[in-house]
């Protein structure tokens, strides 16, 4: 561990990086105190970025708009599909099917439960979010302490030989990564959520959402 933890700390030193990672934190923080609408729409960008990149999710979100909230699930998979989304009519359905839910999850997130107890409420209850899923959604809403284990984090912790590649992403196998992280985290003085932006940058050279 001791090389990945020099990796970022000699990352952490680039003042370009730093700033870049800290004004996403921001921007991330700023969601958290917005709109039930907002928060929801975030949600939304989450669900569609299961199996698909982030880059493309990026610009069919903007393109869509308030129209996860407000498009019948016909009309937004019809939009989905337009602007070239991968899977647009099981996400338009999980979309609508989640809409429901918006005031209970909004309460949900300005309650004192832990950010892995908001995770898994998020996980059980709503539609095309699973472990993954549901810490990018808590990450991108200004919650900090929950690991986005993607294939890009993966492979950078079997680079680093911390991790063998597990064969399928079970839960056992997430939680056992997400571990590794939060010693990694501890290690570089970060919370996961900034982690996984470092990490991220590592891996891509980009700092999405």
């Amino acid at each position: 561990m001791n090389e990945l933890v020099a990796s970022v700390e000699q990352l952490k030193s680039d003042e370009e990086v730093s700033a870049l990672i800290k004004t996403r934190m921001e921007e991330f923080q700023s969601i958290k105190t917005s709109s039930r609408e907002n928060i929801f729409k975030e949600l939304c960008f989450c669900v569609m970025t299961a199996n698909c990149g982030a880059e493309k999710c990026l610009e069919v979100h903007e393109n869509i708009g308030n129209g996860f909230i407000n498009y019948s699930e016909k009309k937004l998979a019809q939009k989905l599909k337009q602007f070239g989304y991968r899977f647009p009519n099981i996400r338009a359905k999980y979309i609508v099917e989640n809409r429901p839910f918006i005031e209970a999850l909004y309460e949900l997130l300005k309650s004192e439960q832990s950010d892995k107890e908001k995770r898994a409420w998020i996980v059980k209850n709503i539609k095309g979010l699973g472990l993954k899923e549901g810490s990018h959604f808590l990450r991108n809403i200004g919650f900090l302490n929950c690991a986005i284990v993607d294939f890009h984090i993966v492979d950078l912790l079997v680079d680093y030989g911390l991790i063998q590649k597990p064969k399928t992403m079970t839960k056992t196998a997430y939680l056992e990564i997400e571990c590794v992280l939060e010693q990694l985290a501890l290690e570089t003085h970060l919370c996961l959520a900034d982690l996984d932006l470092y990490l991220w940058y590592m891996e891509t050279g980009k700092i999405l959402k």
